[in-house]
């Protein structure tokens, strides 16, 4: 069987370039697997700021509950019976409200961890962000609405980023 016919679909074209064929590979990184991903995308990055304007948000959080327990303290011992702008927060007890204190600052130094984490974290982290997103969305609800709208938004805007896509390539990327 001969191969040199020129309208042979089979056969060389005319100008010796190989007509037919798979493209060639792209550049492999490390091990032939896929190019190292070397910057963060801007997603995830975005989830990383979020994190880090969380932060001084629960710490004013800390302050502000710090400084209604100590009024809260002092109502009850009998100084400022008559202070009617604390009448909400007499409901919870001292105890309650300092709770609250170091709930707002174990918070916001897990915040923080996982902000510093981003850059070199695996999965774990990803998953440890998007778990914290979703909780502090639903604590930003209750018991202050408006204050609580903003970790809202912000819990859930860090969910969505370090669970979408580029949340997935960055945090199970090969590391060199």
């Amino acid at each position: 069987m001969s191969y040199g016919g020129p309208h042979n679909p089979y056969g060389p074209t005319e100008s010796g370039q190989p007509g037919y064929g798979y493209p060639a590979a792209p550049p492999a990184g490390p091990y032939g697997g896929a190019p190292v991903m070397t910057t963060m995308p801007g997603t995830v990055s975005a989830g990383r700021v979020l994190l880090w304007v969380i932060v001084p948000l629960n710490l004013l959080g800390v302050g502000l509950f710090a400084f209604l327990a100590g009024k809260v303290q002092s109502t009850k011992a009998g100084s400022l019976d008559d202070e009617a702008s604390f009448e909400k927060f007499k409901e919870y007890s001292t105890g309650a409200l300092w709770a609250i204190v170091v709930f707002a600052l174990l918070w916001a130094v897990f915040a923080a961890v996982l902000a510093m984490k981003f850059s070199d974290g695996g999965n774990k982290v990803r998953v440890s962000a998007m778990i914290f997103g979703i909780i502090t969305a639903i604590l930003g609800f209750y018991p202050f609405i408006v204050v609580g709208l903003l970790h809202a938004v912000l819990g859930i805007l860090i969910a969505v980023f370090a669970g979408n896509p580029n949340g997935n390539a960055w945090f199970n990327r090969v590391r060199q």
